[in-house]
């Protein structure tokens, strides 16, 4: 096996733009919302663009491949990551995401935790995570009248921010930014406001689903310095995990035959080594890392997010080796 990429799955939306042609020459025309990256979902399925399997979709290469390509822990069934870029030139609806148990039962599909990582952030840029002191009853009201805004909390970002986004957690990406975006591999989002745009809104599912109480902060990652990089942990759940590595000159690992790892360049670029050959990596690319792919070695000057469905203990053992004496 091979490091893998994918053609790039474009979506135009209402409020999107064409701020990935900074580091993209392939967007088609229109307001360009979503770049759907690493996606094995029935509303958008990659396409692998490189080596020996170009041009077959991910389904049907993990139903030829199955634990070579996603690992031995991770089910054939449901390809469980979606990795997106989002570019915002305009808010985004005000919106929220059921838990698995609810998404199942009612839209059939897994529900919806995510990541952010803020890649740019222009003048204005922003995000909603979570609300100020209100009731449901004082937020539907508010979604009635139109006043929502006043118990949303919005906050500014800049670029490099992460903020960890739970399923329940009322949320809105704000105009002027571009985010890298790690997700559960689902596609149900239930919109509680839209600024009169004239879409769907789908607000009894959405105060079934949301969680007041649930707080929106930046995480603060906890980084470790190694000779040629640096490594942040930024989140871990059931879920996924996320880490960024700021490569200054090079880093080596393995894959592991439990599960993929997903790499998402958000800055510089360079190439990743292994056994049988060289791929180049740039801002903007995602490359998954099969299971059975062996010892690899990133080397350039970049940033580079690590995705992944981690066995949890394993992580925090690893994280807690780093300070353990």
């Amino acid at each position: 096996m091979y490091p893998l990429k994918f053609e790039n799955i474009y979506f135009e939306k209402i409020w999107g733009g064409r701020d990935l042609e900074n580091f993209r020459d392939n967007l088609p025309d229109g307001n360009i919302g979503e770049s759907w990256d690493v996606a094995c979902h029935k509303n958008g399925m990659s396409v692998v663009s490189n080596g020996e399997f170009k041009g077959m979709k991910l389904d049907e290469l993990i139903k030829l491949k199955g634990s070579e390509i996603i690992g031995t822990k991770i089910s054939e069934e449901w390809f469980p990551l979606l990795i997106k870029f989002i570019n915002a030139r305009d808010k985004l609806s005000v919106q929220v995401h059921p838990d698995d148990e609810y998404g199942m039962k009612v839209e059939g599909e897994m529900g919806k935790t995510e990541v952010w990582y803020v890649v740019e952030a222009f003048e204005g840029a922003n995000l909603v995570v979570g609300t100020k002191d209100c009731t449901k009853h004082e937020f539907r009201k508010a979604i009635e009248t139109g006043e929502l805004d006043k118990y949303l909390n919005r906050i500014p970002v800049k670029k490099g921010d992460v903020y960890f986004v739970k399923s329940g957690l009322i949320h809105a990406i704000g105009e002027g930014v571009i985010i890298a975006e790690i997700q559960q591999n689902s596609d149900t989002t239930y919109r509680v406001y839209d600024y009169n745009r004239g879409r769907e809104l789908h607000i009894d599912k959405a105060l079934d689903v949301v969680d007041l109480s649930l707080e929106g902060r930046r995480s603060e990652g906890l980084k470790i310095e190694r000779e040629g990089y640096t490594k942040t942990y930024y989140c871990l759940c059931k879920d996924f995990s996320l880490e960024l590595y700021d490569v200054f000159d090079s880093f080596e690992e393995c894959s592991d035959e439990e599960r993929f790892f997903i790499f998402t360049c958000v800055e510089g670029e360079g190439e990743i080594i292994y056994k049988d050959g060289i791929e180049k990596i740039k801002k903007g690319d995602s490359l998954l890392i099969p299971a059975s792919l062996g010892e690899y070695k990133f080397s350039g000057r970049m940033k580079v997010l690590k995705s992944y469905v981690p066995d949890v203990e394993k992580v925090e053992k690893e994280v807690l080796e780093v300070v353990k004496r």
